[in-house]
């Protein structure tokens, strides 16, 4: 039973990692599309991909945390009290993130938006690395047993928790790149199927080289860790990947079918984590727990067994619905540029401008008008530019 808590955990930050690491990553090219006339598409493409799933992506983190601290109390209360500085950093950036993107869209003017733009956007790179670095200080056995008994900054920042925080936010920035150049395709926006074309491409290319540096640096730092990942199922798994990324790199650059890339990306990210589990099994702890340690009583894993496979049957119809309709474009709003939804009326009498956001009325706009002291414009009712 703890084995089998154990493989929830895995397959929970493996979900985890896939859906919201590409949420993420596409907050990092929001962050980096320039200005307004030449990051407006981008941003809006984002806008579009994200709106209808990031918010249920977050189900697999709750399902992590769920089943850590309750099917392996002293693991999670020895690691939330030693790493307790990236975990602050990484929940107070997924709050400002969520209120960010949702407040976004209803920005009243250019600078409101632009704002939360850039809070949303950089919340994207934070919370990926900050939850990387807790990976890393796990993974590298640095989070001994008892109440912040490990120390509370080198734990995290060392050059693994450093390299697994950067990878963690590569992997989220590639594969979001995959995704997007399918959701390109779908919004019928060539010139955006072309940019993130060459951002897939490296990205990829980028987030490889970070992962062969890392071996370097795990066989300095991590020595267990790196030995597990040269040897036995881990190194098939690690080839895996390799060979999942690779192929995606192949079909990015040379075909129009970007459904497979997805799932060529999913897969080599599926076959990293695997990896680590493999390299670091039976540890949940390297060097403090092993797994049957560190697990809670049979009734308790018991019952968490039960009611995550009760969870399961609720929800897995629920995603599945959700993800078929977003794939099939169901869900699909209407692509605008986003810094593009704000668009001065004719010079008012008073020399001023009032910018509209889209899905304005033009009733509104007229009030806006009035307000200012300028005449309404002479428009058709609906019409907002």
């Amino acid at each position: 039973m703890a084995e089998a808590c154990a493989v929830i955990l895995l397959a929970a930050l493996t979900a985890y990692i896939v859906l919201a690491g590409a949420d993420f990553g596409a907050g990092f090219w929001d962050l980096t599309a320039g200005g307004a006339e030449r990051g407006g598409p981008v941003r809006g493409l984002v806008q579009r991909s994200m709106s209808p799933v990031w918010e249920a992506n977050h189900v697999w983190l709750i399902l992590l945390f769920t089943v850590f601290w309750t099917a392996f109390p002293e693991a999670f209360a020895s690691t939330v009290s030693t790493l307790y500085i990236p975990m602050f950093a990484a929940a107070i950036g997924i709050i400002f993130r969520g209120a960010a993107f949702a407040f976004r869209g209803q920005a009243a003017t250019i600078r409101d938006a632009r704002f939360l733009g850039g809070l949303f956007a950089t919340a994207s790179v934070i919370v990926p690395f900050a939850l990387g670095t807790v990976v890393g200080a796990v993974a590298s056995g640095r989070v001994p047993v008892g109440n912040a008994a490990g120390d509370p900054i080198s734990s995290w920042l060392n050059p693994t928790g450093i390299l697994v925080g950067l990878l963690a936010v590569g992997v989220g920035v590639y594969t979001s790149a995959v995704f997007l150049c399918h959701d390109a395709v779908r919004a019928e926006q060539p010139g955006l199927v072309r940019a993130f074309r060459r951002r897939a491409i490296g990205a990829g290319v980028v987030t490889g080289l970070i992962a062969v540096v890392g071996l370097l640096v795990l066989r300095e730092d991590a020595r267990p860790l790196f030995d597990g990942l040269t040897t036995g199922v881990a190194l098939g798994l690690v080839g895996l990947s390799v060979g999942a990324g690779l192929a995606t790199l192949a079909l990015v650059a040379t075909t129009e079918r970007f459904g497979w890339a997805r799932l060529t990306a999913a897969a080599a990210v599926v076959g990293l984590v695997a990896a680590w589990g493999a390299a670091q099994e039976p540890a949940l702890l390297p060097g403090a727990l092993t797994i049957d340690q560190a697990a809670a009583g049979d009734a308790t894993l018991r019952a968490v067994l039960i009611s995550t496979a009760i969870a399961v049957v609720v929800l897995t119809p629920s995603l599945a619905l959700l993800f078929r309709l977003v794939l099939t474009g169901r869900l699909d709003q209407e692509y605008v540029p986003l810094d593009h939804r704000f668009r001065p009326f004719d010079a008012p009498s008073n020399g001023g401008t009032v910018p509209v956001a889209a899905g304005g009325s033009a009733a509104s706009a007229r009030a806006d008008e009035a307000r200012l002291g300028g005449d309404p414009p002479d428009r058709p009712e609906g019409e907002v530019r």
